[in-house]
Protein backbone atom coordinates (compact mmCIF):
# COMPACT_ATOMS: atom_id res chain seq x y z
CA UNK A 1 0.00 0.00 0.00
CA UNK A 2 1.74 3.39 -1.06
CA UNK A 3 -0.84 5.25 0.58
CA UNK A 4 -2.56 4.76 3.72
CA UNK A 5 -5.83 6.81 3.76
CA UNK A 6 -6.65 7.57 7.69
CA UNK A 7 -9.80 6.61 9.06
CA UNK A 8 -10.45 5.17 12.20
CA UNK A 9 -9.24 1.84 12.16
CA UNK A 10 -5.52 2.54 11.20
CA UNK A 11 -4.60 4.58 13.28
CA UNK A 12 -2.28 2.74 15.38
CA UNK A 13 -0.54 1.50 11.78
CA UNK A 14 0.61 4.84 11.13
CA UNK A 15 1.87 5.02 15.10
CA UNK A 16 3.60 2.04 14.98
CA UNK A 17 5.80 3.36 12.56
CA UNK A 18 6.13 6.74 14.50
CA UNK A 19 7.12 4.55 17.12
CA UNK A 20 9.56 2.81 15.41
CA UNK A 21 11.37 5.77 14.48
CA UNK A 22 9.98 5.72 10.98
CA UNK A 23 9.08 8.77 8.49
CA UNK A 24 5.88 9.95 7.51
CA UNK A 25 4.60 11.83 4.85
CA UNK A 26 0.87 13.15 5.60
CA UNK A 27 -1.28 15.32 3.54
CA UNK A 28 -3.48 17.19 5.27
CA UNK A 29 -6.57 17.54 2.96
CA UNK A 30 -10.52 18.20 2.45
CA UNK A 31 -12.50 15.86 0.14
CA UNK A 32 -14.32 18.69 -0.69
CA UNK A 33 -11.12 20.67 -1.91
CA UNK A 34 -10.37 20.50 -6.01
CA UNK A 35 -6.89 21.07 -5.36
CA UNK A 36 -6.15 18.58 -2.83
CA UNK A 37 -7.90 15.70 -5.28
CA UNK A 38 -5.77 17.04 -7.97
CA UNK A 39 -2.72 16.89 -5.93
CA UNK A 40 -3.01 13.12 -4.73
CA UNK A 41 -1.76 12.88 -8.30
CA UNK A 42 1.73 14.04 -7.28
CA UNK A 43 1.43 12.59 -3.44
CA UNK A 44 1.40 9.10 -5.12
CA UNK A 45 4.13 9.98 -7.25
CA UNK A 46 6.22 11.07 -4.27
CA UNK A 47 5.51 7.79 -2.34
CA UNK A 48 6.31 5.79 -5.32
CA UNK A 49 9.93 7.15 -5.65
CA UNK A 50 10.10 6.79 -1.18
CA UNK A 51 8.67 3.41 -0.72
CA UNK A 52 10.73 3.03 2.52
CA UNK A 53 8.70 6.17 3.80
CA UNK A 54 4.66 6.02 4.70
CA UNK A 55 2.47 8.04 3.30
CA UNK A 56 -0.92 8.94 4.84
CA UNK A 57 -3.88 11.17 3.60
CA UNK A 58 -5.78 12.37 6.23
CA UNK A 59 -9.05 14.15 5.57
CA UNK A 60 -9.22 17.13 8.23
CA UNK A 61 -12.63 16.62 7.98
CA UNK A 62 -13.18 13.18 8.35
CA UNK A 63 -10.56 12.74 11.21
CA UNK A 64 -11.76 16.06 12.77
CA UNK A 65 -10.81 14.14 15.93
CA UNK A 66 -7.35 13.31 15.20
CA UNK A 67 -6.54 16.98 13.26
CA UNK A 68 -8.25 18.91 16.64
CA UNK A 69 -7.16 22.38 16.71
CA UNK A 70 -4.61 21.87 14.12
CA UNK A 71 -4.29 25.31 11.73
CA UNK A 72 -4.59 24.27 8.45
CA UNK A 73 -4.61 27.82 6.29
CA UNK A 74 -4.22 25.97 3.21
CA UNK A 75 -4.45 22.99 0.98
CA UNK A 76 -2.17 20.72 0.17
CA UNK A 77 -0.44 20.63 3.36
CA UNK A 78 2.02 18.15 4.01
CA UNK A 79 3.65 17.25 7.37
CA UNK A 80 6.98 14.95 7.66
CA UNK A 81 7.50 13.87 11.02
CA UNK A 82 10.14 10.95 11.92
CA UNK A 83 9.10 9.55 15.19
CA UNK A 84 8.12 12.34 17.49
CA UNK A 85 9.86 15.15 15.82
CA UNK A 86 7.51 16.75 13.39
CA UNK A 87 10.39 18.24 10.58
CA UNK A 88 8.07 20.24 8.55
CA UNK A 89 4.51 21.51 8.72
CA UNK A 90 2.97 23.56 6.35
CA UNK A 91 0.90 24.46 2.84
CA UNK A 92 2.70 23.29 -0.41
CA UNK A 93 2.72 24.31 -4.01
CA UNK A 94 1.36 21.62 -6.58
CA UNK A 95 4.34 20.81 -8.22
CA UNK A 96 5.91 17.29 -6.95
CA UNK A 97 9.67 18.98 -7.14
CA UNK A 98 8.76 21.01 -4.48
CA UNK A 99 7.62 18.59 -1.92
CA UNK A 100 10.14 16.01 -2.63
CA UNK A 101 13.35 18.64 -2.48
CA UNK A 102 11.35 19.18 0.92
CA UNK A 103 11.45 15.44 1.91
CA UNK A 104 15.03 15.02 0.60
CA UNK A 105 16.20 17.36 2.74
CA UNK A 106 14.71 16.31 5.84
CA UNK A 107 15.70 12.90 5.00
CA UNK A 108 19.09 14.03 4.91
CA UNK A 109 19.54 15.38 8.54
CA UNK A 110 20.75 13.83 11.35
CA UNK A 111 18.74 13.29 14.40
CA UNK A 112 20.86 15.67 16.14
CA UNK A 113 19.86 18.08 13.54
CA UNK A 114 16.32 17.38 13.34
CA UNK A 115 15.98 17.75 17.41
CA UNK A 116 18.19 21.04 16.79
CA UNK A 117 15.32 22.28 14.17
CA UNK A 118 12.75 21.47 16.22
CA UNK A 119 13.20 23.80 19.04
CA UNK A 120 14.62 26.56 16.76
CA UNK A 121 12.13 29.25 16.39
CA UNK A 122 8.39 29.62 18.27
CA UNK A 123 6.73 28.26 14.64
CA UNK A 124 9.02 24.70 15.02
CA UNK A 125 8.49 24.32 18.73
CA UNK A 126 4.73 24.73 17.88
CA UNK A 127 5.32 22.25 15.23
CA UNK A 128 6.05 19.99 18.17
CA UNK A 129 3.06 20.40 20.17
CA UNK A 130 0.47 21.10 17.91
CA UNK A 131 1.33 18.88 14.87
CA UNK A 132 2.55 16.00 15.87
CA UNK A 133 0.96 12.98 15.07
CA UNK A 134 2.36 10.49 16.66
CA UNK A 135 1.43 11.80 20.08
CA UNK A 136 -2.09 12.97 18.53
CA UNK A 137 -2.56 9.07 17.54
CA UNK A 138 -1.96 8.32 20.90
CA UNK A 139 -4.18 10.21 22.83
CA UNK A 140 -7.11 9.68 19.90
Amino acid sequence: MLILTLDNHNHLQLADILSDDGWVVACLCAAWCGSCREYFANFTALAQRHPQVQFAWIDIEDQADLVGDLDVDNFPTLLIQRGDIVTFLGPVEMDLRLAERILQAQMAKSTEELQAEAGSSDERRQWQQEGNLLRRLRDN
